[in-house]
């Protein structure tokens, strides 16, 4: 286990800082209880790592009905990967989303709150109330989600990112109802954007890179060399496809793949005010 839990509120004196092992969250909150919110946050931070240390040989292999799991973020874990039977994927794969849903849960019970979210890495649940909306940057441009959306969740995810991928995509962006759905489903999506076989694309086993990774021996992407336009739009398709199924499924609500400045997007996107990257566009 690594050092003690770290709290810390940033120099703006609005956003606060949790830190310990691999989880690093940035949080927020509007409201008249604002700093009972955050000792609430604190609170929850104190266990959160070792609950999920307790259970992680369990997370790290794929679930069955027989799971047995001990710890509330875990079973968000678990329910985020169940509609996802179909392909290979275990509960790690929602890991940063779940933290995140599970401390902005126990930090805005009983609370004065209008607005708040917690950013774990990129992966991020918010909450809102009428009147109220969310605004994300990121590398399709700035989206802005009001409170009749009913996505409450973000995740990104790709060859480039902090976690491991299967695929070639640079960045998959997903808007969910939860942050742990969009974060598996962005890692399932990412891993779909792919060219099986291409020379342009080094792939190395999981295992050889980090030794206790989730996806043992499977290659993962280490680099991704110069693709024409129609490879990119064969790997794009790809992953629209899943997205797309992801979408009729009702476990996300839309989604934007990019690869080599190339961008596809699929969902509903009516209560979403996306301002593009020109770059993107």
């Amino acid at each position: 286990m690594s050092a003690a839990p770290q709290a810390m509120m940033l120099p703006d004196g609005r956003r606060l800082h949790l830190h310990h092992g691999p989880i690093d969250l940035i949080i927020e909150v509007w409201g008249l209880d604002r700093e009972a919110c955050y000792a609430a946050a604190i609170d929850r931070f104190q266990t959160i790592l070792a609950g999920l240390v307790d259970d992680l040989k369990t997370l790290r292999g794929e679930i069955t009905k027989n799971t047995v799991l001990k710890n509330p973020t875990s079973h968000r874990m678990q329910r985020a990967v169940s509609p996802f039977s179909d392909v290979f994927v275990t509960p790690m794969a929602a890991v940063a989303g779940a933290v995140a849903d599970e401390v902005l849960y126990h930090m805005i019970q009983g609370h004065d709150v209008t607005k708040a979210y917690v950013n774990n890495g990129g992966d991020i649940a918010f909450h809102l109330t009428p009147g109220q909306s969310f605004t994300s940057l990121s590398a399709s441009g700035t989206m802005v989600i009001p409170f009749a959306d009913p996505a409450r969740g973000l995740a990104s995810s790709g060859w480039r990112g902090r976690s491991q991928s299967l695929g070639i995509a640079d960045t998959v962006s997903v808007k969910a109802k939860t942050a742990a759905q969009a974060d598996v489903a962005a890692t399932l999506i990412a891993n779909a954007v792919d060219l099986p076989a291409h020379p342009a694309i080094l792939r190395q086993p999981a295992n050889e890179i980090s030794p206790d990774s989730d996806l043992g021996d499977r290659l993962v992407t280490t680099e991704v060399g110069f693709l024409s336009v129609n490879d990119i739009a064969v790997a794009l398709d790809a992953g629209v496809t899943r997205a797309a199924d992801f979408c009729a499924r009702d476990v996300i609500l839309d989604a934007t793949l990019l690869l080599q400045g190339h961008s596809r997007a699929i969902g509903d996107t009516t209560h979403t005010n996306i301002k593009k990257d020109p770059a993107y566009a």
